[in-house]
């Protein structure tokens, strides 16, 4: 009787016209690694992270073109603002978007995230005054709330053995945008300048030089669209309760009878918002995660706007190309470092000691920097800044419990956009 009990309970129960069961079901038949699914996730996020990165190298010059800064010194103040406008519209909507996520389905929202990019990131990039440019960060942030939701997509697509592999493809196409998307602004922009032969200055590139990456990117956003109508929905909505066969095993080990089972079942409640905020562990993971978002996209604009301005202000004079090339090698060695050396590290010293020697060696070494300054070899830089990328990693990579798909988003991003007002309150200063 007892072995009757535990086959029945572990024996899946899968609904009619519900697509988070189709999906189950394929899941239970499926053998090998899904490449598919990972290669489908991979460039969704992809999509997203391009357009996070890709204004740096020239929203100097961008800022500068529309006239609204009085003084070169001041430009900084103004492009503070662009900067955090996206992130703005993250933390007013990403909780809500998860909420979306959970009621509708996540495929909607990958959806609407993936056409947003489409259309914002290409208005963005047709911005003829810095007003017009705000709103359409703006908006793209707000209707860009995928990456909640697309970490849950990973978890629920993937068979037990493969839902680590398909997390940790959600962090390494993130890395690959941070190094294709400085890459793409800082070539791309101002097309008319740097290939005369190619585009003509009377042509719409000409008119509007920081279109072509912007459209570029929407350009790949289009396709990622169109093939995230293929996506299957991994959201189930019956509204029988899910069963879960590991406390069902452990209490049919014990001996209770299937109706003390199912009464166990009714009385379990979900973890409240209160229960959450009482977990050190997790509260703790999230507010480091949140402090080092901080730093990592102050580090981002702040270089940027430094090192394109003059010297005479105390700048690099760089050109977009060289400050697309640094951020690329930034991310770059976040890159390799997190599918080469970090697994050796966090195996050998575990990821929390890994990150506090990451964190440490991070915000001390920025010295060396402005130290080296305003001797700098451009070599160096790339250098120092390759380092950058690789000790973002162990807290990227930071172990956080399953509630924190939906906590984490909101907070990371508020950090962000104080990120965005640190250079509005620094940049306007002379380095």
């Amino acid at each position: 009787m007892e072995e009757e009990n535990k086959q029945s309970l572990l024996k899946k129960r899968f609904y009619k016209n519900c697509p988070g069961c189709k999906v189950d079901e394929l899941k239970e038949k499926q053998r090998g690694m899904p490449i598919k699914e990972l290669v489908l996730i991979w460039i969704v996020v992809l999509c997203t992270a391009l357009p996070i990165s890709s204004l740096f190298p020239f929203l100097y010059f961008m800022i500068r073109d529309f006239k609204v800064a009085e003084t070169e010194e001041e430009i900084g103040y103004y492009a503070g603002y662009v900067g955090s406008s996206f992130m703005l519209g993250r933390a007013l909507t990403s909780v809500l978007w998860g909420l979306v996520a959970d009621r509708y389905g996540r495929k909607p929202v990958i959806i609407i995230g993936t056409s947003a990019v489409v259309i914002f990131n290409t208005l963005f990039g047709l911005s003829v005054n810095y007003w017009m440019a705000i709103s359409t960060r703006f908006l793209l942030g707000s209707l860009n709330g995928l990456l909640g939701p697309v970490k849950a997509y990973a978890s629920e697509i993937f068979r037990t053995e493969y839902q680590a592999l398909g997390i940790s493809s959600v962090s390494t196409s993130w890395g690959i945008g941070l190094i294709i998307g400085p890459a793409l602004g800082g070539f791309l922009a101002q097309p008319a300048e740097k290939y005369p032969a190619i585009f003509s200055k009377d042509s719409v590139f000409g008119r509007f030089p920081y279109f072509l990456p912007c459209l570029c990117i929407s350009l790949f956003a289009l396709m990622v669209t169109i093939v995230t109508f293929w996506l299957p929905e991994t959201l189930h909505i019956h509204k029988e309760p899910c069963e879960d066969s590991v406390v069902a095993v452990e209490a049919v080990s014990r001996g209770s009878s299937e109706k003390e089972i199912t009464q166990d079942f009714e009385g379990r409640e979900p973890d409240s918002k209160k229960s959450l905020i009482k977990n050190w562990p997790l509260m703790s993971s999230i507010i480091v995660y949140c402090i080092f978002s901080l730093h990592a996209t102050a580090y981002s604009e702040i270089f940027s706007l430094w090192a394109e301005s003059p010297r005479k202000d105390g700048g690099l004079s760089y050109s977009t190309d060289n400050v697309g090339v640094v951020l690329a090698v930034s991310g770059l060695g976040l890159l390799v470092f997190q599918l080469s050396l970090y697994p050796i590290a966090e195996k050998i010293l575990g990821p929390i000691m890994v990150a506090r020697i990451c964190g440490v060696r991070n915000q001390s070494s920025y010295l060396y920097v402005f130290l080296a300054f305003p001797n700098a070899e451009y070599a160096y830089i790339m250098y120092y800044y390759s380092l950058v990328g690789v000790d973002h990693t162990p807290i990227d990579m930071l172990p956080l419990h399953d509630h924190a798909y939906w906590v984490q988003p909101p907070t990371v991003v508020r950090l962000r956009i104080c990120g965005g007002e640190y250079i509005i309150s620094e940049c306007k200063l002379t380095f």
